[in-house]
Order: C-alpha cells, then structure tokens, then sequence
C-alpha cells in the first residue's frame, strides 16, 4: 500500500461546476493523488465493483469529493458505497480491507457556513450532515479525518476559488506526509 490519496469525484454536471473544478485542478498534478470521476467512468451507473475495490486497496487516504446535494452526496456516491463496501471485505466478519486508511469528506455547498448552524436555514451543522460518512467510515475501520468544507460555492469569485484550490491542496499534502 502507498502513501497516496485516491479522490472519488463526483458530480453529475461537472461542466458545469466552478467549485469542484477549482479542488480537482488543484488536486489533479500531485504525484500522489490519483483522481478517480465516478460519473465519468460510470455514466450508465454499472459499477466495477472489482476494480473500485483495486482502487481502494491501493491507497491509503480516502477522499470523497463532491457537491452537497440534498443535504448528502450525489446519487452515485450512494450507489458506490452500497456496492463496494461489502459485508466481508469492508466491514463485518473478515471485512478489514480499509482498516487503518483515512477517509474525509471535501464537499461544496452554495449555501454559506452560517446556514448550516442550529438557526441557520438549513438547521443542522455541515458535520451533523456528514454524520452517516463519518458513521460508514467508523465500521470500515478507517481513521475518520475532518471534512474539506467550500461554503458559498455558487457565490464564489474567482479569487476565493483559487484560494479554495491552494487549501485544499495543502490539505492533501497534510494527508500524503502524515
């Protein structure tokens, strides 16, 4: 196993998405991320749940990239969790093929960071909404690690992309060197 970081992007009109294109362009030349699009490799949603799982075993940081849609992820992530974290491999009696990797969460959200607050329009913190990755995470043995949170994704200029990209690298180098 390397030291290097697997990104499982998602986002089903990522032509269009300013935000996600700005963390997968600062994420996409580091000799130790592999970037691995879902809805690229996936269009018809048939997923290689053997080679998703090649993927995962060669990596020892696991990232999910991708926008907050309804308070979760895109569907495709929902579907690739449910087939490849198998009862036996990921989790549950002999199920230790994540044991001991990191998984974190980088998400966009157009809302800004006060609406995900207790009295915010959305009524529940970002890490209250992540809670069921963080729970997943746990029973697969993985080291759960803070989220990459980009709030008022839609909104954002230029400027406050670029920086968001520059962020979200280091946070990658953070992960790689430990």
């Amino acid at each position: 196993m390397s030291e290097s970081i697997l990104i499982i992007a998602a986002h089903p009109a990522y032509h269009r998405s300013r935000a996600n294109r700005a963390l997968r362009l600062a994420a996409q030349n580091l000799p130790f991320v592999t970037l691995h699009d879902l809805y690229e490799t996936y269009p018809d949603f048939l997923i290689d749940i053997n080679a998703e799982k090649a993927k995962i075993e060669a990596h020892k940081h696991i990232v999910l990239l991708h926008p907050l849609f309804w308070y979760s992820a895109p569907s495709l992530i929902k579907e690739w969790l449910d087939l490849v974290l198998e009862y036996g491999w990921a989790y549950g009696e002999g199920g230790t093929a994540l044991t001991g990797k990191t998984w974190t969460q980088a998400v966009t959200a157009g809302a800004p960071e006060e609406a995900y607050m207790p009295k915010g329009s959305n009524r529940f913190t970002m890490d209250e909404l992540l809670r069921p990755f963080e729970a997943t995470a746990f029973l697969c043995g993985c080291k759960w690690q803070s989220p990459f949170i980009l709030n008022s994704s839609r909104d954002a200029s230029p400027d406050a992309l670029q920086q968001a990209g520059h962020d979200f690298r280091l946070m990658l180098e953070s992960l790689a060197n430990g």
